[in-house]
């Protein structure tokens, strides 16, 4: 999730959907327990995360009388398969995506086109349009990340004149996979080295094999 920088509490509109996806996908989980026979496809199973997200959204924008510029915020959301090695990555406003080193950058010019936007609509046909979807296999090496991956900025001058791709840094290169703050590390090194620095917010996932 990332709010939207210039609307209304943008960190609030992002926590929220955070909030509101982990009780749903809770409550999903609890349901798949009871209902051992279900065998929901990875598109379905996905659908439902949204449409349960959708519907918590448009209650509570109701509910706490919100405006629409308090709920902006992207969200990029990747549903994996252990057991048949396939997965789904949906990605509703800005976003990066790299997918066993193959990058995709979802970027309408700064202008997402938020969840939000679109709560007054009927959800199955405002799911139905939704482009901005990604299917895979045999996942070796994933990651989804903000845009601000893309922001990353000369801050202070080093002695390095070297140049670096940062979305492949981060995204494709390996180095540090064996340690749990991988993604750190390679933060501190753009900066320390570098002299970069993200200019907007970044948040990065990455599952490796």
């Amino acid at each position: 999730m990332d709010g939207c920088s210039t609307a209304m509490d943008s960190h609030f509109a992002s926590t929220l959907i955070g909030k509101i996806l982990r009780k749903t996908i809770i409550e999903i989980g609890y349901r798949a327990l009871y209902e051992k026979d279900s065998q929901n496809s990875l598109e379905e199973e996905l659908k439902e995360i949204i449409k349960g997200l959708f519907k918590e959204l448009l209650f509570i924008k109701n509910h706490l009388m919100l405006d629409e510029k308090e709920l902006l915020s992207t969200l990029i959301i990747l549903i994996y398969d252990i057991k048949k090695d396939e997965g789904s990555i949906l990605s509703i406003g800005d976003g990066v995506v790299c997918i066993n080193g193959n990058i995709t950058e979802f970027d309408r010019d700064n202008k997402p086109d938020y969840l939000a936007y679109h709560l007054h609509e009927d959800f199955e046909n405002w799911y139905s349009g939704l482009s901005q979807k990604i299917f895979f296999d045999h996942l070796n090496d994933v990651s989804i990340a903000t845009d601000g991956i893309l922001s990353f900025l000369k801050s202070k001058k080093t002695d390095s004149d070297e140049i670096i791709n940062f979305t492949e840094y981060l995204m494709i290169d390996q180095a540090n996979n064996d340690t749990e703050d991988m993604l750190n590390r390679k933060l501190k090194q753009l900066e320390h080295q570098y002299g970069v620095k993200p200019t907007d917010d970044l948040a990065i996932i990455r599952m490796i094999k």
